[in-house]
């Protein structure tokens, strides 16, 4: 948890706000007081979000439907104001580890905390949908351990399946890499059963320390999780045999949470946290956690007056996970110097693969964002290995698709820099008379909605400015933007005027953030009527095409 700033609130509706417990492309997390003394987490929208009706209708229902989430092993969403100048929304906090740091520190857990931790988010899932929603994005660092049992957190993203609007738009799919399911990866129709595949890999993560699905990028282990049989040969017993059917590719073929939570817990998950469900080292810091919440002493008398928040360009971001998220879990942990393993765990792996990030698909924008946003431009390439199923294609995905954390993967397939050699003669057209000057009907700026794979994949807005230049100067900028706000930008380089297009070279602008895709590739300019195509030949985008309209008339 960081100090608060000087220019943050100290304090956000009846809630005295203690400390930063992170940020992201969504907005803020807090820990705070409310007057009665309890603590909880409060989590702020970025101002620039509020100033989007849309967005804001949509957060609304978004609480609405979050605050009929109850139970036992839930966060709660204690209070909200959907309607305040800037909105924000307050759930119950809990003092512990979230199960993905945990496991990062000390290793898988011992198979009885395993039990009872699958049979209390089971029991979580089955009261999630009997009201009718989806989670959506069950992951390891979406559950808190804490002395009472496991919380499973973050319902920001659920979406009603009775048909209420969510944060997300048609066919977007929302979630995790690593613990999303097929049929979320590949846009269809989803149901509660979504929620029961990664449940079975934060089985197996809890139990062995790794994922059911391994790979260096997002595409790749997309890509497995759709084609793949899922990697469970440390398991054993019965908990790989219900693992294994969490993981079946047809949902009709899971397990419905109850049933999960039946065989692990046949009395009920609260049986087994009586006696005490975690293992020694994790139980003491829990308790040392709990310990320095109570400690906390919240700010003197906060101020009055609106939110000290600048306009979003001011407002960069410490810390940036994937769009749409608030930021990390709302958890804190003491201080710890001794690792060991937990007791009656097996020894963890030699390497475990980093948790894989958040990632959503396919979607539209309806704000303009500050330069501090994040886009998905990378994130459009787990849909290149998923949606179209590319089981015969000879290119292996690591070369085909960049890996999430933005490397120095080719995009199609060959070296790409911002030096490459001049294009090819342009089958299209030949070179005009003026081959260094920019025709004017190219001139200004363009905006229009972008998809990828062949139509198939919306992308969102691309708007693109260009202006005069010569071969090798900068022809202009484009900028995706997404649903939440999450923007990326582009340089384009002029390579070469025809009598029919533009060829030009792209390359993410320096100031992005690390889920943009940072590799230059061609990308085509052609006038149709008074629009303006925009082609990418980027297989690691998904080959976005844009069509345009002048926006500056």
């Amino acid at each position: 948890m960081q100090p608060l700033e000087a220019d943050e609130p100290a304090a956000v509706g009846p809630y005295r706000l203690l400390g930063r417990l992170g940020s992201g492309g969504m907005g803020r997390v807090y820990l705070g007081r409310s007057p009665g003394g309890r603590t909880v987490a409060v989590k702020i929208v970025h101002p620039h979000f509020a100033l989007d009706e849309e967005f804001r209708a949509r957060f609304r229902r978004e609480v609405a439907a979050a605050r009929r989430v109850g139970g036992a092993w839930t966060a709660p969403v204690l209070d909200a104001d959907p309607d305040a100048p800037v909105p924000w929304v307050a759930t119950a906090y809990a003092a512990g580890p979230s199960l993905a740091a945990a496991v990062a520190e000390r290793g898988p857990l011992p198979e009885p905390t395993v039990r009872a931790l699958g049979a209390g988010l089971a029991e979580a899932l089955a009261a999630v949908h009997a009201l009718g929603l989806v989670h959506r994005d069950v992951k390891p660092s979406n559950i808190l351990l804490t002395l009472d049992g496991p919380l499973l957190i973050d319902f920001g993203i659920a979406r009603a399946t009775d048909g209420t609007a969510s944060l997300t738009s048609t066919g977007v799919s929302v979630g995790s890499p690593g613990y999303m399911s097929p049929e979320q990866i590949l846009g269809r129709p989803v149901t509660g059963a979504a929620d029961v595949f990664p449940l079975g890999a934060v089985l197996a993560y809890a139990a062995t320390g790794t994922a059911p699905f391994s790979g260096d990028s997002s595409a790749v282990l997309l890509y497995k999780v759709v084609h793949e049989e899922p990697e469970l040969h440390r398991l054993t017993g019965d908990l790989r045999d219900l693992a294994a059917a969490c993981l079946a590719k047809d949902p009709a073929s899971r397990p419905n949470p109850a049933e999960v939570a039946h065989r692990l817990a046949p009395e009920g998950a609260a049986t087994l946290m009586t006696s005490g469900w975690l293992p020694t080292a994790l139980l003491e810091q829990v308790s040392r956690s709990a310990v320095s919440l109570l400690n906390l002493e919240a700010t003197p008398e906060p101020p009055s007056g609106p939110f000290p928040f600048a306009s979003p360009a001011e407002r960069p971001l410490e810390e940036e996970p994937a769009a749409g998220e608030f930021g990390p879990a709302p958890v804190m942990s003491a201080p710890d110097t001794d690792r060991a393993p937990l007791d009656g765990a097996p020894p963890p792996p030699e390497t475990a693969p980093d948790t894989p990030g958040r990632l959503t698909l396919g979607v539209a924008a309806a704000s303009e964002p500050g330069e501090s946003g994040r886009g998905r431009r990378v994130s459009c390439t787990v849909a290149v290995a998923v949606a179209t199923a590319l089981v015969g294609v000879s290119v292996g995905l690591g070369a085909l698709l960049g890996p999430w954390s933005g490397s120095h993967d080719t995009a199609g397939g060959k070296p790409a820099s911002s030096g490459d050699a001049a294009e090819p003669p342009d089958p299209g057209g030949t070179p005009s008379a003026s081959a260094t000057a920019v025709p004017d009907r190219y001139l200004g700026t363009w905006e229009g909605e972008a998809t990828g794979l062949g139509g198939t994949l919306p992308m969102g807005t691309f708007r693109l400015t260009v202006h005069q230049a010569a071969v090798g100067q900068e022809l202009g900028r484009m900028r995706q933007t997404d649903e939440l706000g999450g923007v990326c930008a582009d340089v384009l380089t002029l390579k070469q005027v025809t009598r029919t297009k533009i060829l030009a070279t792209s390359k993410g602008a320096d100031d992005n953030h690390t889920g943009c895709n940072p590799t230059p590739h061609p990308v085509e300019l052609t006038p149709a009527g008074d629009k303006l195509t925009y082609a990418s030949d980027s297989s690691a985008e998904g080959n976005p095409v844009a069509h345009l309209s002048k926006a500056d008339r």
